[in-house]
């Protein structure tokens, strides 16, 4: 249809309105990349902590991001930053760690709680002897068979041991349990043993130690050992033990440790830095900011009015209604401050339409102010989407009703073409009657 083809372009020129007033950022100063999260969290819990909690989500994303190739680069901060929660302490306190913390203790209490430089190997298979699959009787006849038994299921412990000796890991961990014979095995070759951890934090593991996880000990080679783990250590914090595998030496993986007198206040801290991390994960993705404070939208509105004046006909109408909606963000953000929405929105496109394209709304002031000055940007990602989404939505209804016009004219043809095939069978019944009347006479 034409108005859906008049949106498309309309969209078009949007996105190139919007790259062309945007700035590049470099995303390894500190400086720009600090007042950019910092406008993201300015208005919530953790402002007083600004400089402490952009910190930390600078150093997370840093951490897990690592090219992929082909100039492309992965930022999984869902999978490989994993905020843990402890009450007590101050929230100064909170930190990054460069590997894995995790909520578990040693299995054993002879084994080591802190090793330097560890060798770390992974499995997601127990060490214990392996039970049959159905149930199972046995009839034992004489003392000696009992004895046989139990002498086979240490030998089947002792196996998988041996494997995984062979190695010389300094660490054991699984995904499964670990049986006190093994323990006992692992004990006396001074190994440490942690057991029934976590699938999710046995990833992140590999990504930070280098190491392999495998699935039964006779697969184990040498390339499976981590050996990037620069420290393994247990602490008890509060009431519980936590194991740390940190100073690792391309971590690729990391913890962020908040501290706070309760676990309300940590929610709020773990929501709010959430933010501030994928407005960082954002930048690092497409490295431009576009001006906040509704200054992108209403040069969008101004430059598409401008635009609509010199496309004909019907097409016009879609240009207009694009920027009609783009004022509704600083029309919106006027309201909120308590100021008069006609008088400001008039003076802010009086702005714009001399080139100023920086300008937008004070939103505690409610008047008109440099962007540039005030220091508030936006990812280029998040407006380009947003842009994306509300055009795409908009043209949503003339999809389906270009869809019911196309089934109405199907369905308008097909009633044709049975009245066709009616007519010509009565043309031909009549026509046959006929020639059976002249024959008789």
């Amino acid at each position: 249809m034409v108005i859906i083809a008049a949106f498309k372009r309309a969209l078009a020129d949007a996105l190139e309105i919007v790259e062309e007033i945007s700035r590049p950022i470099n995303v390894n100063d500190d400086k720009n990349m600090y007042e950019m999260i910092s406008s993201s969290i300015g208005t919530k819990f953790v402002a007083r902590w600004s400089e402490l909690m952009c910190n930390l989500a600078l150093k997370a994303v840093r951490i897990v991001s690592h090219d992929v190739g082909g100039g492309k680069k992965e930022v999984d901060i869902k999978r490989y930053a994993k905020i843990e929660k402890i009450p007590g302490g101050e929230i100064e306190d909170s930190k990054v760690l460069d590997g894995v913390m995790l909520n578990k203790d040693i299995t054993h209490p002879k084994m080591r709680r802190i090793i330097k430089n560890p060798r770390v190997i992974l499995l997601d298979c127990p060490l214990e002897y392996k039970k049959g699959e159905s149930q199972t009787n046995i009839e034992i006849s004489k003392e000696d068979d009992w004895n046989r038994i139990l002498q086979i299921e240490e030998e089947q412990v002792k196996h998988m041991t041996d494997a995984i000796l062979a190695l010389k890991p300094d660490l054991v961990i699984t995904e499964k349990g670990v049986s006190d014979l093994a323990q006992h095995f692992l004990v006396k070759n001074d190994v440490t043993a942690l057991r029934r951890v976590r699938k999710t934090d046995n990833n992140r593991i590999a990504r930070a130690t280098g190491a392999t996880i495998v699935n039964r000990v006779d697969d184990l080679h040498g390339s499976d050992v981590g050996t990037q783990c620069g420290l393994f250590e247990i602490e008890k914090i509060g009431d519980e033990y936590f194991t740390f595998l940190t100073k690792c030496k391309v971590p690729k993986a990391c913890t962020i440790l908040l501290r706070g007198p309760s676990k309300d206040i940590l929610n709020e801290i773990e929501r709010n830095l959430q933010d501030a991390m994928s407005v960082a994960r954002n930048v690092i993705f497409h490295p431009r900011l576009s001006p906040g404070g509704g200054a992108t939208e209403m040069a969008v509105s101004v430059r598409l009015a401008q635009m609509a004046k010199g496309v004909e006909g019907v097409q016009q109408w879609p240009y207009k209604a694009v920027a009609e909606a783009m004022e509704v963000i600083p029309k919106t953000l006027i309201q909120n401050s308590g100021s008069s929405p006609v008088r400001v929105l008039t003076k802010l496109r009086a702005k714009h339409a001399e080139g100023g394209s920086t300008w937008g709304i004070d939103g505690d002031k409610g008047t008109l102010v440099d962007m540039k000055d005030l220091g508030v940007w936006d990812p280029l990602a998040v407006k380009l989407q947003s842009i994306k989404t509300a055009i795409e939505v908009g043209c949503f209804p003339f999809h389906i009703l270009e869809i019911l016009l196309t089934l109405e004219i199907q369905s308008a043809c097909l009633l044709l073409r049975v009245d066709d095939i009616c007519s010509a069978k009565s043309a031909k019944q009549a026509g046959g009657a006929s020639m059976a009347g002249g024959g008789e006479d």
